[in-house]
């Protein structure tokens, strides 16, 4: 299995109990509560914690996408990913993802990959996501068209990468008398394409079907495994069988001497995320228009919308993974059984954990996870 350091970078010194008092720290949570020292303090913290995952020994870092939220702040992740294109030297870098609907020239997003491709020489990991509903109410983009914009801005995108240029673009939404970006991406055609979903059953058979590599946004565990193998099942149609290794679940762990001990010390800030940061309104969640019935029904119900979570839940239901070394390692290794997945993109930070925290956290997850599963990979590559 292999290991990403997935960052949200939440303003970790949000006011609670104001986010619990808007009824959600997004789109309307009014930005006078952001410290511009305070967040500057905890961006440099946050670059310097990814940094840290490679000396530690994870195999990639992530960063993603969202805008007018206390919950992450990078509505730009390429000026980051930037950053870490030149301190990272060894390890893949990623951004789970740019979300292709919500901008008026797909091209820049081409131009920003293949720069960041060419940054990292052959290191980047390319990552397109619809957003979710609450970033068409922030950018004011019709959901309705949510769909048809993200098909037409990836079309785009694929052939500005792999068509010889310049050549005209025609589409509904997109119209390009010229397409022909410099630079072209370091990595022959394109970067691997990732695309993380909260569960859309659109989204999973399409990324199936393209042969993309699927990840799959903190939910219980068994309705991973469900959305997993829709994804299977989808690839199979479509003639494609998949392998594990085109699956990942994203998922926060975190690590103490006893599962007593760990729990403690996660709880404040698992329960920070989940029920202030993670809080939204259904129609903001879902807004009408955005996905069909079928996949908003299940999104619902693998988000457990409304509902207020303790640590012990989210533990309990698989959510997240919280305990002794010795209780994460089977506990993930029984996840990964059942779900069938060969990457994980863990949160080693969540909510308001401080740094230093995070760090010790991160550490722990590098000396007592990642060595365990690397050899029990070697073994089994080494019996086939």
């Amino acid at each position: 299995m292999k290991f990403f350091n997935f960052h949200l970078m939440p303003y970790a010194a949000a006011d609670l109990d104001a986010i619990e008092k808007n009824g959600s720290a997004w789109v309307t949570f009014s930005n006078s509560h952001y410290d511009p020292e305070k967040g500057a303090e905890l961006y440099h913290n946050y670059l310097d914690e990814l940094e840290y995952a490679e000396e530690l020994g994870f195999d990639g870092v992530c960063l993603n996408e969202h805008h007018q939220t206390a919950y992450g702040m990078m509505p730009v992740p390429g000026l980051l990913a930037g950053a870490l294109a030149r301190s990272l030297k060894k390890i893949k870098l990623a951004v789970l993802g740019r979300a292709l609907p919500l901008v008026s020239n797909p091209l820049t997003i081409a131009e920003e990959y293949a720069m960041l491709d060419n940054l990292t020489r052959g290191r980047f990991i390319a990552g397109f996501v619809r957003g979710i509903g609450a970033e068409y109410h922030a950018m004011g983009v019709n959901p309705g068209f949510s769909h048809e914009r993200f098909h037409e801005a990836h079309d785009l995108i694929m052939q500005a990468w792999t068509r010889p240029g310049p050549f005209e673009f025609v589409g509904k939404h997109y119209h390009m008398r010229y397409v022909n970006p410099w630079p072209r991406p370091y990595q022959d055609p394109h970067p691997p394409i990732w695309v993380p979903s909260q569960g859309s059953a659109d989204t999973i058979k399409w990324a199936a079907k393209m042969g993309y590599t699927y990840c799959q946004t903190l939910s219980p565990i068994a309705v991973v495994a469900g959305f997993f193998q829709m994804y299977r099942d989808a690839a199979e149609a479509a003639g494609k069988p998949a392998t594990n290794d085109q699956l990942a679940w994203s998922n926060s762990i975190y690590i103490a001497e006893t599962d007593e001990k760990a729990l403690r010390e996660a709880k404040p800030h698992l329960e920070a995320l989940s029920n202030r940061f993670l809080k939204m309104p259904i129609e903001m969640l879902l807004p009408p228009g955005y996905t069909s019935v079928e996949s908003m029904k299940r999104i619902r119900a693998a988000k457990v919308v409304g509902k207020v979570q303790t640590a012990e839940d989210l533990v309990n239901s698989g959510v997240v993974l919280v305990g002794s070394p010795n209780t994460v390692r089977e506990k993930l290794e029984e996840y990964q059984e059942l779900a069938g997945f060969n990457t994980s993109l863990t949160k080693t930070q969540f909510g308001t954990m401080p740094s230093s925290q995070a760090r010790t956290n991160a550490a722990a997850i590098a000396e007592e996870i990642l060595p365990y599963f690397r050899a029990k990979a070697s073994t089994k590559a080494a019996a086939e």
